[in-house]
């Protein structure tokens, strides 16, 4: 390792996003602060200097102590519901705390850092951000608007952030994600996504519901793919820094057909018939972006970084089959279904964004 690497503090490091970050810069030979509630599980392989600091950033001093000496921070912290979804109440104040809050706390750490070299900051926004469009395809030159409390806040957080950036405090770029699903060989984190939660319905022998005809497409982005992108964009800071970037495949696919090719996967993997995909009544706390088609064009984020997503899509859907199926017979042996603590209640009907 070369003397003195670069400290990269990443937040969140135990989350979905985070997790798999953490896997892929581990293979560096940086540091890495990994940050989260409870402390982040670290590559047997790992070439990396890993200190592991397990803290609650809501807490006062934390955001602070958490970037001390950092030259670049990486958040990919979010707040999780009750419900287990990226769902938020409008007026929940926890969910402001974590959202919006600790983007706060984070700038007012670096401005009260020594003089020096401003620190990079790369923070994982959401495509939905933008909020309901008549654009066919996004590119991340759309007014935003979002309508839910969720994008709201993402938003009120990337700005923050921005503005930041232009005051010379930091240089801070926003990520905004797709549809983000799966799971690989080495993942530790829980995929609460719609892709992840329709697989564990179909293993479980139970039909996948959509809130909609299947019509309804999405820009679905494997996870592993997304940590390259994202190991990519903290490559390339210096050439990202000062505004946002959309992120994707450049594919919008239908999910009624999705679901199909993941019912046919289950039962290739199970023996049994593929279960129905059916349609559903939504539910009253769904939202006008369930509803509609989100293309992406990634192509900024592409020419600034060089990265392009390597995992072809059914590949992708079949390491997610395999990882939940290996799982439910962790949590069942001999049954090869999931357990008691199957959260059957937590596993919404595809409304199409998370």
């Amino acid at each position: 390792m070369a003397v003195n690497p670069p400290l990269i503090t990443l937040l969140g490091a135990t989350g979905f996003v985070g997790s798999a970050l953490l896997r892929e810069l581990a293979a560096r030979p940086v540091r890495i602060r990994a940050v989260s509630r409870r402390p982040a599980a670290v590559p047997a392989d790992a070439r990396a200097e890993v200190e592991v600091r397990a803290a609650d950033l809501t807490e006062p001093g934390e955001m602070a102590a958490a970037v001390a000496g950092a030259h670049l921070v990486v958040h990919a912290t979010l707040y999780s519901a009750a419900t287990a979804t990226w769902r938020v109440e409008d007026g929940d104040p926890a969910a402001e705390r974590v959202n919006v809050g600790l983007v706060r706390d984070l700038v007012a750490a670096l401005a009260d850092r020594e003089p020096g070299p401003p620190p990079g900051v790369l923070f994982t926004g959401a495509a939905s951000q933008v909020g309901p469009t008549d654009k066919p395809v996004l590119d991340g030159s759309e007014e935003d608007r979002p309508a839910g409390a969720y994008d709201r806040q993402k938003l009120a957080a990337e700005r923050l952030l921005l503005d930041a950036s232009a005051r010379g405090v930091l240089r801070g770029t926003s990520v905004r994600l797709p549809t983000v699903f799966g799971y690989g060989p080495h993942s530790t984190a829980r995929d609460r996504g719609v892709v992840s939660a329709m697989a564990r319905r179909a293993l479980a022998g139970d039909a996948i519901t959509m809130w909609h005809d299947g019509t309804v497409r999405r820009d679905l982005l494997y996870i592993d793919d997304l940590a390259r992108a994202l190991a990519a964009g903290v490559d390339h800071l210096d050439a990202l820094a000062g505004r946002h970037w959309l992120l994707g495949t450049g594919e919008a696919r239908p999910l009624g057909p999705v679901f199909e090719e993941l019912a046919a996967l289950v039962a290739r993997r199970t023996g049994k018939p593929p279960v129905p995909v059916v349609s559903v009544e939504p539910p009253a706390h769904s939202e006008a972006g369930d509803f509609s088609d989100v293309v992406i064009d990634p192509s900024g984020f592409r020419s600034a970084t060089g990265w392009s997503p390597h995992t072809p899509f059914t590949e992708a859907l079949r390491r997610t089959v395999d990882h939940l199926a290996d799982e439910a017979l962790r949590e069942s042996p001999g049954a090869g279904r999931p357990g008691p603590g199957r959260p059957a209640g937590a596993e919404r009907a595809a409304g199409g964004r998370g």
